[in-house]
C-alpha cells in the first residue's frame, strides 16, 4: 500500500494517499467534516485494482494545511483543483461524503471540465441552518479541544444506526478519534463554510454524471434531500444503502456495489 505523502499545492500542503495503477482513471475521495482520508480504507482496497484512487484530508483535517477561518466551498473546492493540478491530472471521478458530497456538487457546478463523474453520498445542496452550524463553530473555537472530544463523545447517534454502533465498536471508535483529534480552528472553519454554502439553485446546471448515494436510516442528510437533489441534478441516480450518516463505514458492501455499478457506465 502506499503511504501517505504532503502535497505542496498553490492552495497550500496536503495529506495525500495515491493507490492503484499509474495510467488509470483517477478516483478521488473526499472525507465528512471531523474525519481524514482513513475513512476510506474499505474504499481504496476496493477501487484501486481498476482506478488510481487519490484520498486527501480536506483543509483544516487531519495533517492538511489548517489555514485560518472561515472557510468557503469556493476553497475547499478549489483545493481539489489544486491537488489535480500539483499531480498534473486533468480529469477525474470525484466520490465526497456528507462535507465533502457538498464539495462535489460544487466541482458539478463550477469545474465540469474536470470532472469525469461525481458521487454525492449522504449530503445535501444545503446542509442544515446557519445558526447551529455558527453556534458549533464559537463553540468549538472557546473550548478547543475540550469541544472536539465533546462532540466525539456525541457522533455515533448523528453517523451510525443504535445496531451499528452495538455491534462494531471498534468502528465507531476509531471515528471518535478522528474527530477527537482534528484542529478547532479547522473544524470550526468547515462549520462556517457549511453555515454559509446553498446549492440549491445552482445544481440544476449539473451536466456531469451523477449518483447520489442516500442512508436510510440518515438522520443528517435524509433520502429526502438525496431526492430533492435527484429532482435538480438531470439524469442523476439516486442510491439508497442501509445506514446512518456515514454510509462508506457502516453498509461498505453497499456503498462500494452502488459505486461501482455507477462508475462502470461512466
Amino acid at each position: 500500500m502506499s503511504a501517505t505523502q504532503q502535497l505542496t499545492t498553490a492552495a497550500g500542503t496536503f495529506r495525500i494517499q495515491l493507490q492503484g495503477p499509474e495510467g488509470a482513471p483517477v478516483l478521488v475521495f473526499s472525507n465528512s467534516l471531523g474525519t481524514t482520508l482513513e475513512m476510506w480504507e474499505a474504499q481504496a482496497q476496493a477501487f484501486s485494482r481498476d482506478f488510481r484512487v487519490l484520498r486527501y484530508d480536506t483543509r483544516g483535517h487531519g495533517a492538511s494545511v489548517c489555514s485560518p477561518g472561515p472557510y468557503s466551498f469556493t476553497q475547499l473546492g478549489g483545493d481539489v483543483l489544486a491537488i489535480l493540478d500539483a499531480l498534473q491530472i486533468e480529469k477525474a471521478h470525484f466520490c465526497g461524503i456528507s462535507m465533502g458530497g457538498l464539495t462535489g456538487l460544487w466541482l458539478g457546478v463550477n469545474a465540469a471540465a474536470r470532472m469525469r463523474s461525481i458521487t454525492v453520498a449522504n449530503s445535501a445542496a444545503k446542509i442544515g441552518a446557519e445558526g447551529p452550524w455558527l453556534e458549533r463553530a464559537a463553540s468549538v473555537r472557546t473550548q478547543g479541544a475540550a469541544g472536539m472530544q465533546a462532540l466525539a463523545d456525541s457522533s455515533p447517534s448523528r453517523w451510525f444506526t443504535e445496531g451499528f454502533a452495538a455491534a462494531q465498536p471498534a468502528v465507531v471508535q476509531q471515528a471518535q478519534a478522528w474527530i477527537a483529534g482534528i484542529a478547532p480552528e479547522g473544524y470550526a472553519s468547515c462549520c462556517e463554510a457549511l453555515a454559509k454554502e446553498d446549492l440549491r439553485a445552482a445544481i440544476t446546471t449539473i451536466t456531469t454524471p451523477t449518483l447520489l448515494v442516500a442512508g436510510a436510516h440518515d438522520p443528517v442528510t435524509t433520502v429526502a434531500d438525496a431526492q430533492a437533489m435527484q429532482a435538480a441534478i438531470a439524469g442523476s441516480i439516486l442510491a439508497t444503502v442501509p445506514a446512518s450518516h456515514l454510509s462508506n463505514l457502516e453498509a461498505p458492501e453497499a456503498f462500494n456495489q452502488a459505486l461501482q455499478h455507477f462508475l462502470q457506465q461512466h
